[in-house]
Protein backbone atom coordinates (compact mmCIF):
# COMPACT_ATOMS: atom_id res chain seq x y z
CA UNK A 1 0.00 0.00 0.00
CA UNK A 2 1.67 3.34 -0.53
CA UNK A 3 2.19 5.68 1.85
CA UNK A 4 0.56 9.38 1.87
CA UNK A 5 2.67 12.38 0.37
CA UNK A 6 4.39 14.26 3.89
CA UNK A 7 1.46 17.19 4.23
CA UNK A 8 2.36 20.32 3.69
CA UNK A 9 3.23 22.94 6.60
CA UNK A 10 0.37 24.91 7.50
CA UNK A 11 0.62 28.40 9.00
CA UNK A 12 -1.33 30.44 11.27
CA UNK A 13 -1.31 34.24 10.16
CA UNK A 14 -2.49 37.42 11.88
CA UNK A 15 -6.22 37.10 12.48
CA UNK A 16 -6.43 32.94 11.77
CA UNK A 17 -5.78 33.53 8.14
CA UNK A 18 -4.90 29.73 6.62
CA UNK A 19 -0.63 30.16 5.33
CA UNK A 20 0.80 26.98 4.00
CA UNK A 21 4.55 26.40 3.17
CA UNK A 22 6.87 24.12 1.60
CA UNK A 23 10.21 24.66 2.10
CA UNK A 24 13.28 23.87 -0.53
CA UNK A 25 16.75 25.47 0.12
CA UNK A 26 17.99 23.99 -3.09
CA UNK A 27 18.13 27.54 -4.88
CA UNK A 28 18.09 31.05 -2.63
CA UNK A 29 15.22 31.70 -4.26
CA UNK A 30 11.43 32.55 -2.16
CA UNK A 31 8.25 32.40 -3.88
CA UNK A 32 4.97 33.19 -2.45
CA UNK A 33 1.21 33.41 -3.63
CA UNK A 34 -1.41 35.75 -1.39
CA UNK A 35 -5.11 33.96 -3.15
CA UNK A 36 -8.53 34.80 -2.99
CA UNK A 37 -11.46 32.92 -2.38
CA UNK A 38 -13.66 34.86 -4.92
CA UNK A 39 -12.99 35.54 -8.63
CA UNK A 40 -14.46 36.03 -12.38
CA UNK A 41 -17.92 33.85 -11.07
CA UNK A 42 -18.22 36.28 -8.68
CA UNK A 43 -18.19 39.48 -10.85
CA UNK A 44 -21.24 41.88 -11.07
CA UNK A 45 -23.40 40.06 -14.32
CA UNK A 46 -23.13 43.48 -16.13
CA UNK A 47 -19.24 43.95 -14.97
CA UNK A 48 -17.49 41.03 -16.74
CA UNK A 49 -13.55 41.70 -16.71
CA UNK A 50 -13.47 43.54 -13.70
CA UNK A 51 -11.82 41.37 -11.69
CA UNK A 52 -8.76 40.20 -14.40
CA UNK A 53 -8.28 44.43 -14.83
CA UNK A 54 -8.33 44.80 -10.91
CA UNK A 55 -5.56 42.36 -10.46
CA UNK A 56 -3.79 43.50 -13.66
CA UNK A 57 -3.60 47.39 -12.15
CA UNK A 58 -1.60 46.59 -9.34
CA UNK A 59 1.26 46.87 -11.09
CA UNK A 60 0.26 49.79 -13.21
CA UNK A 61 0.69 52.23 -9.69
CA UNK A 62 1.22 52.48 -6.69
CA UNK A 63 1.49 54.52 -3.75
CA UNK A 64 3.39 57.73 -6.02
CA UNK A 65 5.47 54.66 -8.05
CA UNK A 66 4.60 54.80 -11.65
CA UNK A 67 3.88 51.93 -13.59
CA UNK A 68 7.66 51.70 -15.02
CA UNK A 69 8.92 52.40 -11.77
CA UNK A 70 7.43 49.25 -10.25
CA UNK A 71 8.55 47.36 -13.09
CA UNK A 72 11.98 48.61 -12.83
CA UNK A 73 12.21 48.18 -9.13
CA UNK A 74 11.14 44.70 -9.63
CA UNK A 75 13.77 43.64 -12.20
CA UNK A 76 16.42 45.62 -9.92
CA UNK A 77 15.51 43.15 -7.12
CA UNK A 78 15.62 40.14 -9.47
CA UNK A 79 12.17 39.57 -8.91
CA UNK A 80 9.36 38.43 -11.16
CA UNK A 81 5.54 39.29 -10.49
CA UNK A 82 1.98 38.01 -12.29
CA UNK A 83 -1.58 37.80 -11.44
CA UNK A 84 -4.08 35.32 -12.51
CA UNK A 85 -7.58 35.54 -12.40
CA UNK A 86 -9.96 32.25 -12.70
CA UNK A 87 -13.76 31.65 -12.14
CA UNK A 88 -13.73 30.59 -8.40
CA UNK A 89 -10.08 32.06 -6.89
CA UNK A 90 -7.43 34.77 -7.72
CA UNK A 91 -4.20 35.02 -6.84
CA UNK A 92 -1.14 37.27 -7.10
CA UNK A 93 2.80 35.41 -7.27
CA UNK A 94 6.07 37.09 -6.15
CA UNK A 95 9.73 35.52 -6.93
CA UNK A 96 12.67 36.96 -5.70
CA UNK A 97 16.74 36.18 -4.66
CA UNK A 98 16.24 35.18 -1.17
CA UNK A 99 18.49 38.17 -0.19
CA UNK A 100 16.51 40.67 -1.55
CA UNK A 101 13.72 39.30 -0.27
CA UNK A 102 13.28 42.05 2.51
CA UNK A 103 12.77 45.22 0.02
CA UNK A 104 10.40 43.43 -2.30
CA UNK A 105 7.74 42.25 -0.17
CA UNK A 106 8.26 46.02 1.35
CA UNK A 107 7.70 46.29 -2.83
CA UNK A 108 4.76 44.04 -2.91
CA UNK A 109 2.85 45.38 0.39
CA UNK A 110 2.78 48.76 -1.79
CA UNK A 111 1.41 47.26 -4.84
CA UNK A 112 -1.33 45.19 -2.84
CA UNK A 113 -2.13 48.00 -0.20
CA UNK A 114 -2.01 51.52 -2.07
CA UNK A 115 -2.91 50.81 -5.56
CA UNK A 116 -3.62 54.28 -7.39
CA UNK A 117 -5.81 52.58 -10.21
CA UNK A 118 -4.67 55.36 -12.17
CA UNK A 119 -7.32 56.55 -14.95
CA UNK A 120 -4.68 56.98 -17.52
CA UNK A 121 -3.40 53.10 -16.85
CA UNK A 122 -6.82 51.88 -16.96
CA UNK A 123 -7.67 53.73 -20.72
CA UNK A 124 -4.08 51.64 -21.28
CA UNK A 125 -5.37 48.37 -20.43
CA UNK A 126 -8.53 48.61 -21.23
CA UNK A 127 -6.93 49.02 -24.63
CA UNK A 128 -4.57 45.97 -24.16
CA UNK A 129 -7.42 43.99 -23.20
CA UNK A 130 -9.75 44.59 -26.14
CA UNK A 131 -7.02 43.89 -28.73
CA UNK A 132 -6.72 40.63 -26.65
CA UNK A 133 -9.93 39.98 -26.89
CA UNK A 134 -10.06 40.45 -30.67
CA UNK A 135 -6.74 38.22 -30.88
CA UNK A 136 -9.31 35.45 -29.63
CA UNK A 137 -11.21 35.31 -32.65
CA UNK A 138 -7.96 34.15 -34.97
CA UNK A 139 -7.34 30.96 -32.57
CA UNK A 140 -10.08 28.42 -33.04
CA UNK A 141 -9.56 26.27 -29.95
CA UNK A 142 -10.28 29.42 -27.85
CA UNK A 143 -13.46 29.51 -29.89
CA UNK A 144 -14.59 26.26 -28.94
CA UNK A 145 -13.97 26.60 -25.38
CA UNK A 146 -15.45 29.79 -25.18
CA UNK A 147 -18.79 28.28 -27.07
CA UNK A 148 -18.42 25.32 -24.89
CA UNK A 149 -18.20 27.35 -21.30
CA UNK A 150 -20.54 29.50 -22.56
CA UNK A 151 -23.61 27.17 -23.41
CA UNK A 152 -22.91 24.16 -20.83
CA UNK A 153 -23.55 26.71 -18.33
CA UNK A 154 -25.73 29.05 -19.70
CA UNK A 155 -27.27 31.13 -16.97
CA UNK A 156 -24.67 30.21 -14.35
CA UNK A 157 -21.92 32.22 -13.57
CA UNK A 158 -18.93 29.45 -14.81
CA UNK A 159 -20.20 30.71 -18.14
CA UNK A 160 -18.07 33.88 -17.97
CA UNK A 161 -14.83 34.30 -19.12
CA UNK A 162 -12.39 36.17 -16.67
CA UNK A 163 -11.29 38.47 -20.01
CA UNK A 164 -14.83 40.22 -19.95
CA UNK A 165 -16.30 40.92 -23.44
CA UNK A 166 -15.88 43.90 -26.53
CA UNK A 167 -18.79 45.21 -24.91
CA UNK A 168 -18.28 44.92 -21.10
CA UNK A 169 -14.69 46.26 -21.43
CA UNK A 170 -15.25 49.86 -22.68
CA UNK A 171 -17.61 50.37 -19.30
CA UNK A 172 -15.80 49.06 -17.03
CA UNK A 173 -14.30 52.69 -14.66
CA UNK A 174 -12.09 53.41 -11.75
CA UNK A 175 -15.23 53.03 -9.33
CA UNK A 176 -15.95 49.65 -10.98
CA UNK A 177 -12.09 48.39 -10.18
CA UNK A 178 -12.13 50.18 -6.63
CA UNK A 179 -14.91 49.10 -5.66
CA UNK A 180 -13.93 45.08 -6.70
CA UNK A 181 -11.20 45.78 -4.87
CA UNK A 182 -12.56 46.80 -1.72
CA UNK A 183 -14.83 43.87 -1.81
CA UNK A 184 -12.36 40.94 -2.54
CA UNK A 185 -8.71 42.37 -1.70
CA UNK A 186 -9.31 42.00 1.85
CA UNK A 187 -7.91 39.83 5.02
CA UNK A 188 -10.34 37.56 5.60
CA UNK A 189 -10.26 36.40 1.38
CA UNK A 190 -7.23 35.79 1.51
CA UNK A 191 -5.24 32.24 2.11
CA UNK A 192 -1.21 32.48 1.62
CA UNK A 193 1.75 30.04 0.40
CA UNK A 194 5.18 30.13 0.58
CA UNK A 195 7.98 27.81 -1.10
CA UNK A 196 11.59 27.81 -1.54
CA UNK A 197 14.29 28.94 0.64
CA UNK A 198 12.62 30.07 4.23
CA UNK A 199 11.97 28.62 6.96
CA UNK A 200 8.33 28.46 9.17
CA UNK A 201 9.54 31.93 11.21
CA UNK A 202 10.31 33.54 7.75
CA UNK A 203 6.88 32.62 6.26
CA UNK A 204 4.73 33.49 8.85
CA UNK A 205 6.62 37.21 9.61
CA UNK A 206 6.02 37.83 5.25
CA UNK A 207 2.71 36.96 5.61
CA UNK A 208 1.61 38.65 7.95
CA UNK A 209 3.64 41.62 6.73
CA UNK A 210 1.21 41.07 3.51
CA UNK A 211 -2.08 41.01 5.35
CA UNK A 212 -1.19 43.93 6.89
CA UNK A 213 -1.28 45.90 3.35
CA UNK A 214 -4.72 44.87 2.75
CA UNK A 215 -7.59 46.39 3.67
CA UNK A 216 -10.05 44.81 6.47
CA UNK A 217 -12.97 42.87 5.33
CA UNK A 218 -14.69 39.32 5.88
CA UNK A 219 -14.29 36.68 3.38
CA UNK A 220 -16.47 36.40 0.54
CA UNK A 221 -19.59 34.29 0.79
CA UNK A 222 -19.40 31.06 -1.38
CA UNK A 223 -22.64 31.07 -2.92
CA UNK A 224 -22.59 29.89 -6.52
CA UNK A 225 -25.10 27.56 -7.04
CA UNK A 226 -24.57 24.42 -8.28
CA UNK A 227 -24.94 24.30 -12.25
CA UNK A 228 -27.73 22.12 -13.79
CA UNK A 229 -27.45 20.92 -17.28
CA UNK A 230 -29.90 21.06 -20.25
CA UNK A 231 -31.68 18.05 -21.56
CA UNK A 232 -30.95 17.24 -24.63
CA UNK A 233 -28.14 16.42 -27.50
CA UNK A 234 -27.84 20.43 -28.39
CA UNK A 235 -25.23 21.69 -31.46
CA UNK A 236 -23.59 25.18 -31.37
CA UNK A 237 -21.74 25.28 -34.65
CA UNK A 238 -19.26 28.25 -34.46
CA UNK A 239 -19.88 29.96 -38.16
CA UNK A 240 -15.93 30.72 -39.28
CA UNK A 241 -15.16 31.26 -43.47
CA UNK A 242 -12.28 28.95 -45.00
CA UNK A 243 -11.75 26.62 -42.25
CA UNK A 244 -10.01 23.44 -43.41
CA UNK A 245 -9.66 22.64 -40.10
CA UNK A 246 -12.41 22.28 -37.40
CA UNK A 247 -12.61 22.28 -33.82
CA UNK A 248 -14.64 19.75 -31.65
CA UNK A 249 -15.85 19.85 -27.96
CA UNK A 250 -18.47 17.27 -26.95
CA UNK A 251 -19.42 17.08 -23.12
CA UNK A 252 -21.65 17.59 -20.23
CA UNK A 253 -21.67 18.35 -16.87
CA UNK A 254 -19.02 15.94 -15.06
CA UNK A 255 -17.96 15.48 -11.32
CA UNK A 256 -17.66 16.91 -7.98
CA UNK A 257 -14.11 16.16 -6.00
CA UNK A 258 -16.72 15.21 -3.00
CA UNK A 259 -18.77 12.36 -5.19
CA UNK A 260 -17.89 9.28 -3.64
CA UNK A 261 -17.40 8.46 -7.27
CA UNK A 262 -14.82 11.05 -8.16
CA UNK A 263 -11.45 8.78 -8.62
CA UNK A 264 -12.76 5.77 -9.80
CA UNK A 265 -14.10 8.08 -12.29
CA UNK A 266 -11.38 10.08 -13.05
CA UNK A 267 -9.54 6.83 -13.47
CA UNK A 268 -11.91 5.66 -15.74
CA UNK A 269 -11.73 8.98 -17.93
CA UNK A 270 -7.70 8.31 -17.69
CA UNK A 271 -8.55 4.97 -20.21
CA UNK A 272 -10.92 6.39 -22.01
CA UNK A 273 -9.20 9.90 -23.42
CA UNK A 274 -6.31 10.55 -20.34
CA UNK A 275 -3.02 9.01 -21.95
CA UNK A 276 -1.33 9.23 -24.99
CA UNK A 277 -2.76 5.41 -25.26
CA UNK A 278 -6.07 5.97 -24.40
CA UNK A 279 -9.15 4.75 -26.72
CA UNK A 280 -9.63 8.49 -27.97
CA UNK A 281 -6.42 8.67 -28.88
CA UNK A 282 -5.87 4.82 -30.60
CA UNK A 283 -9.56 5.24 -32.83
CA UNK A 284 -8.80 8.89 -33.50
CA UNK A 285 -4.92 9.67 -33.89
CA UNK A 286 -3.62 5.95 -34.57
CA UNK A 287 -6.01 3.92 -36.53
CA UNK A 288 -7.39 6.99 -38.29
CA UNK A 289 -5.37 9.96 -38.34
CA UNK A 290 -7.86 12.43 -38.30
CA UNK A 291 -6.70 14.22 -35.55
CA UNK A 292 -2.98 14.96 -34.21
CA UNK A 293 -4.61 14.97 -30.56
CA UNK A 294 -7.33 13.49 -29.11
CA UNK A 295 -8.14 13.73 -25.18
CA UNK A 296 -11.49 13.85 -22.47
CA UNK A 297 -10.93 15.74 -19.33
CA UNK A 298 -12.59 16.16 -16.42
CA UNK A 299 -12.44 19.43 -14.54
CA UNK A 300 -12.36 19.90 -11.17
CA UNK A 301 -13.94 23.45 -9.32
CA UNK A 302 -15.77 24.71 -5.99
CA UNK A 303 -19.36 23.47 -8.18
CA UNK A 304 -19.41 20.72 -10.17
CA UNK A 305 -17.57 20.96 -13.22
CA UNK A 306 -17.30 19.49 -16.89
CA UNK A 307 -16.81 16.37 -18.54
CA UNK A 308 -15.41 17.05 -22.59
CA UNK A 309 -13.88 15.61 -25.44
CA UNK A 310 -11.53 17.26 -27.85
CA UNK A 311 -10.28 16.59 -31.13
CA UNK A 312 -9.66 18.85 -34.38
CA UNK A 313 -9.71 17.03 -37.70
CA UNK A 314 -9.80 18.29 -41.09
CA UNK A 315 -12.92 19.59 -42.31
CA UNK A 316 -13.43 16.49 -44.44
CA UNK A 317 -13.35 13.80 -41.82
CA UNK A 318 -14.81 16.25 -38.77
CA UNK A 319 -18.67 14.18 -39.42
CA UNK A 320 -17.07 11.01 -39.69
CA UNK A 321 -14.73 12.27 -36.57
CA UNK A 322 -17.75 13.08 -34.39
CA UNK A 323 -19.85 9.68 -35.40
CA UNK A 324 -17.01 7.74 -33.75
CA UNK A 325 -16.56 9.91 -30.92
CA UNK A 326 -20.45 9.15 -29.91
CA UNK A 327 -20.05 5.28 -30.49
CA UNK A 328 -16.61 5.56 -28.26
CA UNK A 329 -18.61 7.48 -25.69
CA UNK A 330 -21.51 4.81 -26.11
CA UNK A 331 -19.48 2.22 -25.72
CA UNK A 332 -17.89 3.34 -22.42
CA UNK A 333 -20.54 4.27 -20.72
CA UNK A 334 -22.79 1.15 -21.35
CA UNK A 335 -19.85 -1.62 -21.52
CA UNK A 336 -17.47 0.39 -19.10
CA UNK A 337 -13.64 -0.58 -19.01
CA UNK A 338 -11.73 -3.94 -19.01
CA UNK A 339 -9.27 -5.66 -16.19
CA UNK A 340 -6.60 -5.10 -18.32
CA UNK A 341 -6.86 -1.17 -19.18
CA UNK A 342 -7.77 -0.86 -15.26
CA UNK A 343 -4.31 -2.45 -14.44
CA UNK A 344 -2.47 -0.68 -16.89
CA UNK A 345 -3.98 2.80 -16.26
CA UNK A 346 -3.69 2.44 -12.53
CA UNK A 347 0.68 1.85 -13.01
CA UNK A 348 0.39 4.73 -14.95
CA UNK A 349 -1.01 7.04 -12.58
CA UNK A 350 0.51 5.88 -9.73
CA UNK A 351 3.92 6.44 -11.25
CA UNK A 352 3.45 9.84 -13.24
CA UNK A 353 2.22 11.34 -10.09
CA UNK A 354 5.66 11.66 -9.08
CA UNK A 355 6.16 14.73 -11.28
CA UNK A 356 3.08 16.19 -10.39
CA UNK A 357 4.97 16.57 -6.83
CA UNK A 358 8.42 16.67 -7.69
CA UNK A 359 9.03 20.95 -6.70
CA UNK A 360 8.30 23.11 -3.75
CA UNK A 361 6.32 24.99 -5.54
CA UNK A 362 3.64 21.91 -7.20
CA UNK A 363 3.46 20.39 -3.43
CA UNK A 364 2.59 24.08 -2.39
CA UNK A 365 -0.40 24.63 -5.11
CA UNK A 366 -1.98 20.98 -4.61
CA UNK A 367 -2.15 22.59 -0.73
CA UNK A 368 -3.70 26.16 -1.73
CA UNK A 369 -6.20 24.74 -3.93
CA UNK A 370 -7.58 21.74 -1.16
CA UNK A 371 -8.25 24.90 0.81
CA UNK A 372 -9.58 27.51 -1.95
CA UNK A 373 -11.58 25.12 -3.98
CA UNK A 374 -12.65 22.94 -0.43
CA UNK A 375 -11.68 19.89 -1.64
CA UNK A 376 -11.13 17.10 0.66
CA UNK A 377 -8.39 17.29 2.89
CA UNK A 378 -6.48 14.31 1.19
CA UNK A 379 -7.06 14.85 -2.43
CA UNK A 380 -3.52 14.89 -3.13
CA UNK A 381 -1.87 13.48 -0.14
CA UNK A 382 -3.51 10.19 -0.73
CA UNK A 383 -3.89 10.57 -4.17
CA UNK A 384 -1.95 7.09 -4.95
CA UNK A 385 -4.16 5.10 -2.71
CA UNK A 386 -7.06 6.43 -3.75
CA UNK A 387 -6.13 5.29 -7.16
CA UNK A 388 -4.39 2.10 -6.12
CA UNK A 389 -8.58 1.19 -4.59
CA UNK A 390 -10.24 1.55 -7.40
CA UNK A 391 -11.71 -1.57 -8.95
CA UNK A 392 -12.97 -2.12 -12.19
CA UNK A 393 -16.88 -2.57 -10.82
CA UNK A 394 -16.41 1.07 -9.14
CA UNK A 395 -14.85 2.79 -12.30
CA UNK A 396 -18.18 1.21 -14.65
CA UNK A 397 -20.61 2.45 -11.98
CA UNK A 398 -19.06 5.28 -11.81
CA UNK A 399 -19.14 6.22 -15.61
CA UNK A 400 -22.31 4.75 -16.24
CA UNK A 401 -23.82 7.25 -13.33
CA UNK A 402 -21.79 10.09 -13.89
CA UNK A 403 -21.65 10.15 -18.20
CA UNK A 404 -24.60 11.43 -19.94
CA UNK A 405 -25.63 9.42 -22.89
CA UNK A 406 -28.60 11.95 -23.57
CA UNK A 407 -27.82 15.31 -22.33
CA UNK A 408 -24.90 16.52 -24.24
CA UNK A 409 -23.43 19.77 -26.05
CA UNK A 410 -21.69 19.43 -29.09
CA UNK A 411 -19.39 22.83 -30.23
CA UNK A 412 -18.06 23.18 -33.57
CA UNK A 413 -15.36 25.68 -35.31
CA UNK A 414 -15.51 25.55 -38.95
CA UNK A 415 -17.75 26.91 -42.32
CA UNK A 416 -21.22 26.17 -41.69
CA UNK A 417 -22.05 26.00 -45.04
CA UNK A 418 -19.42 23.67 -45.88
CA UNK A 419 -20.24 21.28 -42.88
CA UNK A 420 -23.55 21.74 -40.96
CA UNK A 421 -25.73 19.59 -42.75
CA UNK A 422 -23.36 16.88 -42.39
CA UNK A 423 -22.46 17.25 -39.10
CA UNK A 424 -25.87 17.49 -37.94
CA UNK A 425 -26.57 13.68 -39.38
CA UNK A 426 -23.66 12.75 -37.26
CA UNK A 427 -25.51 13.65 -34.01
CA UNK A 428 -28.56 11.32 -33.48
CA UNK A 429 -31.36 12.48 -32.14
CA UNK A 430 -30.25 16.09 -31.87
CA UNK A 431 -32.57 17.97 -30.52
CA UNK A 432 -31.21 21.82 -31.67
CA UNK A 433 -28.75 24.17 -33.80
CA UNK A 434 -27.70 27.26 -32.94
CA UNK A 435 -25.10 28.78 -35.54
CA UNK A 436 -22.94 31.45 -34.06
CA UNK A 437 -20.80 34.19 -35.92
CA UNK A 438 -17.18 33.64 -34.58
CA UNK A 439 -16.68 37.76 -33.70
CA UNK A 440 -20.17 37.58 -31.91
CA UNK A 441 -18.93 39.19 -28.48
Amino acid sequence: MSKPVRETTRLTLAGGIPGYLEPSHALPLVSFTLALRSGAAHEPEDRGGVARLTARMFRRGAAGMTSREIEEAVDALGGEIAVDVGGSTMAFHGTVIRRNLDPFVDLVTRLLGSPTFDETELGRLRRESLAELAEVRDNDRSLAQIAFRRALFAGHPFSRGSSGTISSIPKLGVGDLREFYAKHWVRGNAVLGFSGDLDESLATSVGNKLLAALPEGPRVADDLAEPTVKTGRHLIFVDKPDRTQTQIIIGSLGTSAHDEDHVPLAVANAIFGGTFTSRLMREIRSKRGWSYGASARLSVDRRRQSFSMWTFPAATDAAACIAVEVDLLDKWVTAGITPKELGFVKKYLGRSYAFDIDTASKRLHQALDVDLLGLPADYYSNYVSHVEAVTREGANAAVAKRISLTDQLYVVVGTAADLLPAIQASIPNLESTEVVPFDRD
